[in-house]
């Protein structure tokens, strides 16, 4: 396929949104997949004889090209290379869109330390970046931009110098321009309060060995972030680094994983799918597009 259109690059793009996901697990089937897949035009090219995934895997290789290489394919390439590659399932999790502030992170891994990745792909703007960074250095111990080779010079000049910068090279390979350096002492325990959910900072106070008084559940909240407010920042960040990789765990997707192409397994590991929809998403990825096309 040569390089598509705007409108044809929209909906190829659009195959990997948690619309098209979600209504594949829901239901085995999806409407929102047959009508981006007829916009695309691969149905087209990819014979109909072979299965969805083949329409993800051709609309992925698109995606992976110079110059048109969006949000998904820098998270996937995070996904395959440092939580599959360096990591696994058994000793990490991913979060991805984790509200931060005012901003949202676009994935952050968590292993022994907590990991931020903001990316910034050719086909993004970098206004923002400082004021994210900014945010993000408040609750994780490390933040790398990764980035495309034309926003180099641009990210060198927007972040501190203890932001990692990690570029997605013309093969689809990252390579470390420089590494960020880890500082959990650099972190809010404020900040990493306002970032959990109520339950979560309760773990984490428990962890510690704190007690929590007895309050109604409308003023807890309230009481928990008081008793943040007087960590230390390592003591919050640690805690945050435990309770989450507990309550985040994904090790429960590792057989979704393994059943879906290479090009949904970002989306599997960053889409919130209920355990009993999975089987209905991988016999929906493996349905003949023949068939396919005839979703309603």
């Amino acid at each position: 396929m040569s390089d598509p259109g705007p409108a044809q690059l929209a909906a190829i793009s659009g195959l990997f949104s948690s619309g098209v996901i979600r209504e594949m697990a829901r239901k085995g089937r999806s409407s929102l997949f047959r009508k981006l897949a007829c916009q695309t035009l691969l149905h087209e090219i990819v014979p109909n004889s072979e299965c969805v995934s083949a329409i993800f895997e051709a609309a992925f290789a698109v995606l992976k090209r110079e110059g048109l290489r969006n949000e998904y394919i820098y998270k996937a390439a995070l996904a395959h290379n440092v939580l599959l590659g360096t990591h696994s399932l058994n000793t990490a999790t991913m979060l991805c869109e984790f509200r931060v502030g005012q901003c949202k992170a676009d994935l952050a891994i968590l292993n022994g330390t907590a990991t931020v990745y903001e990316v910034k792909s050719e086909r993004d703007s970098l206004a923002r970046l400082e004021r994210q960074i900014a945010a993000y250095r408040k609750v994780f111990a490390r933040a790398y931009v990764i980035t495309a080779e034309s926003h180099i010079n641009g990210v060198l000049d927007s972040v501190p110098s203890d932001v990692g910068i990690l570029v997605l090279s013309r093969r689809d390979q990252i390579t470390t321009m420089r590494e960020a350096v880890d500082c959990p002492d650099r972190t809010s325990s404020s900040a990493i309060f306002e970032s959990m959910r109520t339950e979560e900072a309760r773990l984490i106070l428990q962890l510690l060995g704190l007690q929590i008084p007895a309050v109604p559940n409308t003023k807890l909240r309230c009481v928990l972030g008081e008793l943040f407010a007087k960590l230390d920042p390592r003591t919050a960040h640690d805690g945050m680094v435990k309770v989450l990789k507990r309550t985040r765990n994904l090790l429960p997707l590792s057989d979704l994983v393994e059943n879906l192409p290479r090009s949904l397994h970002a989306a599997a590991l960053s889409i919130p799918i209920r355990r009993t929809d999975h089987l209905r998403l991988i016999t929906a990825v493996n349905t003949p597009i023949e068939d396919a096309m005839s979703w309603a």
